[in-house]
């Protein structure tokens, strides 16, 4: 039976609609929303608030939590398999209205994450961005958030 890791994601929109999108520093053609692993010890909605802060620089004062849906699993490549304590991630998503008062996007100079961000309409997702093993989420989680089908054409 695979091991999960608990993880929570952040799907933040703006004011025009549009939802952020991040390109992973470790593969310049992978885009996803900020999200990362919940510490031991830590609620969901905890390590929302610090995963945000740490690889966007939005305090928790600048976004309200509107939905949240879990249960979304994906497995990880064999090859990572083998070098990560999980089989892969157990994701909880939170959709996340950006206040008027929020400041710009910082990834910050010494982010690991993520090397630039954008803003894009829903509908405009594409899943060519992804790695195909987080695809059948992703598409998952645009249906059951927006209602928006999201095609992918070469996962990379």
């Amino acid at each position: 039976m695979p091991k999960y890791r608990p993880n929570v994601a952040a799907i933040i929109i703006n004011r025009e609609g549009q939802i952020l999108v991040c390109e992973r520093s470790n593969n310049g053609r992978a885009w996803q929303f900020p999200q990362g692993g919940v510490d031991k010890g830590e609620t969901n909605l905890e390590a929302l608030y610090r995963e945000v802060w740490e690889e966007v620089g939005l305090d928790k004062k600048y976004y309200k939590v509107l939905k949240e849906k879990g249960g979304y699993k994906y497995l990880y490549p064999q090859k990572v398999r083998e070098k990560k304590k999980f089989d892969g991630q157990k994701q909880t998503y939170f959709l996340c209205r950006l206040k008027k008062s929020a400041p710009e996007i910082d990834l910050g100079e010494n982010n690991p994450e993520f090397s630039d961000y954008d803003w894009v309409r829903p509908e405009e997702f594409d899943g060519a961005w992804l790695p195909y093993f987080k695809l059948d989420v992703y598409r998952e989680v645009m249906r059951h958030f927006f209602d928006v089908e999201i095609a992918s054409a070469d996962s990379v």
